[in-house]
Parts: structure tokens; C-alpha cells; sequence
């Protein structure tokens, strides 16, 4: 960076930052809370996972529900240590808050994220057995994979690098969900249920892109923290899903 450069401009012309050190008040602020999130997501996203292990058909079936669980542990571990380089205090991070609570299935919550508990609202809401599980790991897995796409490319270079092997774990775990619907739907009974599962969860992961007009949006993409509005994903991710959905003959 040319130091006559302001860094906002630098920034805004797509230049990446790589220190803690060189990183301004502002930016810093808006990366600790994207970075919240996803930790927090994930953690909630393993542990409310963690249940469904125990419901799995079969050895093949808990194999995969491990896995999951497992790794997302692992993602929120690599993001924390990013955060740790900016005093985040990672000793006591990951259990300060009950991550596995959940709220009523029929609750109406807000998306805004509170302090202390930075999760997606969608991990708020309680599964209901192996058949939903495996609908809502789909449904928020494509959504995840869309999501990442755009986290991957944040003009923090060590977050960045961080984002782009998790992306591609990620992207195993919607397989290994789209695998296990697959199953599921053999039977006209399964195919049911999980029909009534994909109508729950798909306004609640649809949800998770947040506000179309979003007023914090063009701050971020400013900072190179964004690129895509909210309104791009979101139908990408509507189209993907519809995609493997009606070759499943799902809705």
C-alpha cells in the first residue's frame, strides 16, 4: 500500500490487509463481528448436530453426522485463532454460552445477532429427529456453500486463506446431507417427512442472508469485507437448492 494512500481507499480499490497491526478501528470492528458469527455458528451448528448422531440409521449414516460435528469444531477453532491475534480470549470462548440450547420450533426470532451469542438465527431452532436433521444440513449446507464463496475473497488475507479450505469442507458436508436424503426419499414415507422438513427450514436458512436493504452493506464492501449484496446470494442459493431438490423430486 502506497503510504499517500488513505487505507479506506486502498481498500475500496480491492487491496488486502495482512496484520492486525495495519488494521483501522472501523474495519477491525466490522471483521471481529463477521468473524463472531461464524464462529459462533459453527459452534451452535456442531453441537445442535452433535444429537443426531446418537438417531443416525445406520454406521455409515453416524460416520457422516460425526464428521460434521467434528469439523465444524475444527472451523471454528481456525477462525478463533485469527480473532486470538486480536485479543479475542480464545481460553474461554467456546464455552461462555450454552451452545447447544435452542429456542421453541415455532418461535419467531429476529436475525439480528446479540452480544455474547453472534450465531445465525437459524441455529436457534431445535431438530427434530434424524429425517430433519439430514434436510436442515442440506438446505443451510448449499446456503453455507454460497456464503463462503463470498467469505473466501474478505480483504483480510489470513482470514481469507483460512475461509477457502473450510469452504471445501463444507461443500462435503451438503454432499454427504444430499446423500442421506437420498435415502431417505426411497420410501414414500420418508419423502413425506422430509418434504415437511424442507418447508420449515427453508424461509429460516433463506433468512440468513440477511436484510435486501441492508444499510451496513455498502460500509463492508467498502472495506472489501463484501462483494455481493445480499439479494445476489440469496438467489443463488434459491437456485442451487431448487436444482438438487427437483432432481430429488422435492419442492
Amino acid at each position: 500500500m502506497s503510504d499517500a494512500m488513505p487505507i479506506e481507499d486502498y481498500l475500496a480499490q480491492g487491496g488486502v490487509l495482512t496484520s492486525p497491526d495495519n488494521v483501522p478501528p472501523r474495519y477491525r470492528g466490522e471483521l471481529l463481528r463477521l468473524m463472531a458469527s461464524f464462529v459462533d455458528s459453527e459452534l451452535a451448528g456442531s453441537a445442535g448436530f452433535a444429537n443426531a448422531i446418537n438417531e443416525a440409521p445406520g454406521i455409515k449414516e453416524r460416520i457422516a453426522a460425526s464428521r460434521i460435528v467434528l469439523e465444524k469444531a475444527d472451523h471454528a477453532e481456525r477462525v478463533l485463532a485469527i480473532m486470538g491475534s486480536f485479543g479475542a480470549d480464545t481460553a474461554r470462548y467456546a464455552v461462555h454460552h450454552p451452545w447447544a440450547a435452542r429456542g421453541a420450533r415455532d418461535a419467531q426470532l429476529s436475525a439480528e445477532r446479540h452480544e455474547g451469542d453472534m450465531r445465525l438465527s437459524v441455529f436457534q431452532y431445535p431438530l427434530q429427529g434424524w429425517t430433519d436433521a439430514v434436510v436442515m444440513n442440506v438446505v443451510m449446507g448449499l446456503a453455507v456453500g454460497v456464503q463462503l464463496g463470498e467469505l473466501s475473497r474478505v480483504s483480510y488475507a489470513p482470514l481469507a486463506e483460512v475461509f477457502r479450505p473450510i469452504a471445501s469442507r463444507e461443500a462435503r458436508h451438503a454432499e454427504l446431507g444430499l446423500e442421506g436424503l437420498a435415502n431417505i426419499v426411497a420410501s414414500a414415507e420418508g419423502r413425506a417427512a422430509a418434504q415437511v422438513s424442507i418447508n420449515y427450514w427453508r424461509p429460516r436458512v433463506a433468512a440468513s442472508f440477511g436484510r435486501a436493504d441492508s444499510a451496513r452493506f455498502a460500509r463492508l464492501r467498502a472495506f472489501g469485507l463484501r462483494h455481493r449484496t445480499n439479494e445476489a446470494l440469496l438467489a443463488d442459493w434459491q437456485q442451487v437448492l431448487g436444482a438438487h431438490l427437483a432432481a430429488l423430486d422435492l419442492k
